[in-house]
């Protein structure tokens, strides 16, 4: 007796002729050549290279979806079957591409560009001056610079949240209660903290803090008149608003170890140190690494306090790019020079959190 055989799930070989393969490639590579040339065309005359062009970049969008819908087919004529589940994928990769690559090409023509909103003359292409002005520009090394301070400060954050998530994790009355108030900073908007703290309880007049510290023996007290003071400032309001972010993960992470682990340290002899160090950190690790990174990320994306607070100074010494770049499109309306130093920014973060990674990496998988 034959074995019964689902047709339904069985993949025929395709008949796939050179012919049918020309074709399929001739497809893709003829749609793929007219949205080059519509790109070029566009490009050089948006530069005033060419005496004839489109009103806006319209044509090479619709050129791109032509393209998109030749490179889906060509699949299909030339592999096949195969062709056939790729377009399960293509039409999501196709669309993610073009969010990505297309304003980054966009980013890229205007960092090499001279475009100031407030010159009439419009956006022109400079070349490389962007890039000197750049080298040569003193507040975007120091903003470089203070983001290393700020993002140093990740480890006391984490030293703390760490803490309070020991904290909130033992046997402690109100501990709900505890919860909720250490919660509280998250649930508060940045600006919201920048007007609260740095505006209003800090304010060097009539601020409490500012009261009580000319009550215990400072006679003018100034929270943001020198840089160092200022910067550390900067570093408490934002670490105030973000601890509890990773003090919830770590809890998280604290709450799913099983109790069994720690009472077989306890029953081995293990102190409390010990068993902190020996089980539950090693065990913490990972989330840990997690919370880290993604306070990383908040951390280099630093602006709305500074704004609020010192709009970057006194002279910059508070500066972080993100805030830097923000001032110069709003105060400088200078668009070209902002755009390349987000571009070299964002270089710089890949670079930072590849080198982060690959070290973490190293660290918790040794190789011998």
């Amino acid at each position: 007796m034959t074995a019964q055989v689902d047709l339904l799930h069985v993949v025929t070989t395709d008949n796939i002729t050179p012919r049918r393969i020309a074709l399929g490639r001739t497809l893709v590579w003829g749609s793929a050549g007219i949205l080059l040339l519509l790109i070029a065309t566009q490009a050089l005359f948006e530069n005033g290279y060419l005496s004839f062009g489109f009103e806006n970049w319209r044509p090479v969008l619709y050129a791109y979806v032509f393209w998109a819908v030749c490179f889906c087919a060509s699949q299909v004529i030339i592999r096949g079957e195969q062709g056939k589940r790729a377009l399960f994928v293509l039409p999501a990769v196709l669309f993610v591409a073009s969010m990505v690559i297309f304003p980054l090409l966009f980013g890229l023509s205007i960092a090499f560009s001279d475009w100031n909103l407030a010159s009439p003359d419009g956006r022109s292409f400079n070349g490389l001056d962007n890039v000197r002005q750049m080298w040569a520009d003193p507040f975007y090394w120091n903003a470089l610079k203070n983001m290393v301070y700020y993002t140093m400060a990740i480890l006391v954050e984490y030293a703390i949240a760490f803490g309070l998530a020991l904290l909130l994790n033992s046997q402690i009355r109100a501990q709900k209660f505890f919860r909720v108030a250490f919660l509280m900073p998250l649930m508060l908007s940045p600006v919201a903290v920048s007007w609260m703290v740095g505006k209003s309880m800090l304010e060097v007049r009539f601020g409490p803090i500012a009261r009580l510290a000319r009550w215990i023996g400072w006679e003018h007290p100034s929270f943001f008149g020198t840089p160092e003071m200022a910067r550390t400032m900067i570093m408490v309001m934002d670490a105030w608003t973000f601890i509890p972010f990773m003090m919830i993960m770590i809890l998280a992470g604290l709450q799913a170890i099983p109790k069994e682990v720690q009472e077989a340290a306890k029953v081995d002899g293990a102190s409390a140190i010990q068993a902190f160090w020996q089980v539950v950190f090693p065990l913490m690790l990972p989330i840990s690494i997690t919370a880290v990174l993604i306070r990383i990320i908040f951390k280099l994306k630093l602006a709305d306090i500074i704004i609020t607070v010192t709009s970057g100074g006194p002279g910059g010494a508070t500066d972080s790019v993100t805030s830097f770049i923000f001032r110069e499109y709003r105060d400088r309306s200078n668009v070209g020079y902002g755009t390349l130093l987000a571009m070299v920014y964002l270089v710089v973060i890949i670079i930072a959190i590849t080198i982060f990674m690959k070290l973490v990496d190293r660290w918790m998988n040794p190789r011998y």
